[in-house]
């Protein structure tokens, strides 16, 4: 794995970061060809119960290296990132069955702010910002930020943010619902760590199905949401942490879930 995403695992949690802060940690191909890599060994590993994907120095990730893109360009290359990289990131985060946490430190852009969108928890520093970029250069959206934003945001705000990129400040991106918290930018690293360390010892697979009724059901009438609701409650309900959850809560007790 390239040096510019980082990976470890520690006590179930997965941490995938950004580690080009000289480039605002912008994505060259190496860069996310790693981070494909890292967040599919996550969403694989049975040990790994919740992921953090944050960044190191002043920007979560600015989007596409453009440096990169350029000699792309003028080497006669086509725009084979979105298949080759983008699209399977965004799938990765999003359909993993376990939550994973975006820990926004800094600047959010483009594909980015896709990655960001595309996590189950959003927790930013109080100087983070967000913003689409993709019209300032002539492009469409891409890293899944045509689905998820609009979600987010209702399809109104998402066509005005898509259209007219600019930076959505941390307090804004928390008043329309882009984020979930925001906190000082010293206890950014803490507060995200807590987050996704206690959804890493919560009951992974009633977390799986939260998001996967989730997916479903933005897209689908209430009688096949109440239909696959019942599957996934079924699911859940054959769990040996909801087995110990039923017993702890019989005996006034915490329970300790293990992810099964």
């Amino acid at each position: 794995m390239a040096d510019s995403v980082l990976y470890e695992v520690d006590g179930g949690l997965a941490t995938v970061t950004f580690n080009r802060p000289e480039a605002m940690n912008a994505l060259d191909t190496a860069t996310k060809e790693a981070l494909r890599d890292a967040l599919r060994e996550a969403g694989g590993d049975p040990a790994v119960r919740a992921v953090l994907l944050t960044g190191t120095g002043r920007a979560f990730c600015v989007g596409q290296d453009l440096k990169e893109h350029v000699e792309v360009l003028e080497a006669g290359g086509g725009m084979t990132t979105v298949a080759d990289h983008y699209n399977p990131i965004a799938t990765a985060i999003a359909t993993m069955p376990k939550p994973v946490v975006a820990g926004v430190n800094g600047v959010a852009a483009g594909a980015g702010a896709g990655f960001a969108f595309a996590a189950d928890y959003r927790v930013a520093a109080d100087t983070a910002s967000f913003t689409t970029a993709f019209t300032g250069v002539a492009l469409s959206a891409d890293s899944g930020m045509s689905w998820t934003l609009q979600r987010l945001v209702g399809y109104g705000r998402a066509a005005d943010l898509l259209l007219f990129p600019r930076p959505v400040r941390a307090e804004e991106a928390l008043g329309m619902g882009l984020v979930h918290r925001v906190v000082p930018a010293a206890e950014l690293a803490a507060e995200a760590l807590a987050v996704a360390r206690r959804l890493a010892e919560g009951p992974t697979v009633a977390y799986a199905g939260i998001k996967e009724a989730l997916a479903f059901g933005s897209g689908h009438g209430l009688v096949e949401t109440l239909a696959r609701e019942d599957v996934l409650q079924t699911r859940s309900g054959a769990s040996a942490d909801h087995r110990t959850a039923v017993d702890a809560f019989l005996r006034k007790e915490t329970p300790v879930f293990e992810g099964r």
